[in-house]
């Protein structure tokens, strides 16, 4: 189904401009991480990833996989979006073009640098706020979209509660487990989970098999896997 709304909002924002001076690294399903040979911007509007931390595996991710959660969750114009885990800001960037300047997104990542290198990629944005925090404690206030992107073996009470009438939640559920190519954590086979607020209750819905990186924490012993996996 078209959606011009979103084509215009990845239209408008240059991905090149949220993925430093290289030289960049991108991966695709079929290769490891390999370094884009020079900085032509036509490379990396293919559907790939482009490491933004490659040791940890923190990506900014596959557009395909981002279209359609936005396609999924909709976001309209005025409306108040945390997007948890933002990166280098990138996808902050176009949620912010979906809801218009009369919308807010709280931009949150957790690691400090990141935190910063999306507070300078998104400084002409006067509709975002980058916060450096940890994305389980976001959002504080009210919001119409929570959009996640690690995977976690839970939501926490802070999205659940916060979550406004009507609103969305997008996350992937799953449990942490060593990627086999390396590069940390991740939720492999993780499901992508939508979730609604009801008037009364929720709904929710599961759209396919994602991979992302595990929730961010410096450090995850055996026995932290182990609770999370008979969580």
């Amino acid at each position: 189904m078209a959606d011009t709304r979103l084509e215009d909002a990845f239209a408008a924002v240059p991905r090149e401009s949220f993925l430093g001076e290289g030289p960049w690294r991108i991966l695709t399903p079929w290769s490891p991480y390999t370094t884009v040979p020079e900085r032509d911007p036509a490379l990396i509007y293919q559907d790939v990833v482009v490491a933004l931390d490659e040791e940890r595996g923190v990506n900014t991710g596959s557009p395909s996989l981002h279209a359609r959660w936005m396609h999924l969750v909709s976001p309209r114009r005025g409306e108040r979006v945390a997007h948890i885990g933002a990166g280098a800001g990138y996808y902050s960037a176009i949620l912010a073009e979906l809801v218009g300047n009369e919308g807010r997104v709280a931009a949150v990542e957790y690691e400090a640098g990141r935190a910063q290198s999306a507070r300078d990629n998104l400084k002409d944005r006067s509709n975002v706020e980058v916060i450096a925090a940890d994305g389980r404690r976001w959002p504080q206030q009210h919001a119409d979209l929570i959009y996640v992107n690690f995977a976690t073996p839970r939501p926490t009470d802070m999205w659940i509660d916060n979550l406004a009438v009507d609103g969305r939640l997008i996350f992937p559920l799953g449990v942490p487990r060593e990627s086999p190519a390396g590069g940390g954590w991740r939720g492999l086979n993780a499901l992508a989970l939508l979730v609604t607020r009801r008037s009364q209750g929720f709904a929710a819905t599961v759209f396919g098999q994602v991979s992302l990186v595990f929730v961010e924490e410096h450090t995850r012993s055996d026995e932290e896997v182990r609770n999370c996996k008979a969580a």
